[in-house]
């Protein structure tokens, strides 16, 4: 035995899966404003843009959009505003802030530390060339 109880075997198991929600969610909003870098852009045209960028490795779905882009305005990162879509839809449209385009970059900073570390500590023989960029390069 480790001396831990099973009531805080099971709060550092809620700790540890609190910190894999907030690692996920901070990710897909990092992917979010780093696509609408381009531009403003309405909800399909982000979750396309997000999945062209990743060779189609990864998937946003509407649940999962909608909620992080409300949560993006709400923090003041993006800002949503209606417009017409290409095929003459109402539609609304997100555009990055100032305050956003910050956070991007404090966020770019935070993973260009972090995911040569954790490459290396995990040994896996890749090295990431680009940050956001989904390029990887073997070594």
């Amino acid at each position: 035995m480790d001396g831990t109880s099973g009531s805080e075997r099971g709060e550092m198991g809620r700790k540890a899966e609190a910190s894999r929600q907030e690692m996920l969610l901070g990710t897909l909003d990092m992917l979010i404003l780093r696509t609408l870098v381009m531009g403003a852009a309405h909800g399909h045209t982000i979750a396309h843009a997000i999945e062209r960028s990743s060779d189609e490795v990864l998937q946003v779905e509407q649940g999962s959009l909608y909620p992080a882009l409300h949560r993006l305005a709400d923090r003041g990162w993006v800002e949503a505003y209606w417009g017409t879509s290409e095929n003459n839809r109402k539609a609304k449209y997100y555009k990055l802030t100032v305050k956003g385009r910050k956070q991007l970059h404090a966020e770019k900073n935070r993973w260009q530390q972090i995911v040569p570390g954790w490459l290396s500590a995990n040994g896996d023989g890749y090295e990431y060339s680009a940050i956001f960029s989904a390029t990887w390069r073997r070594r």
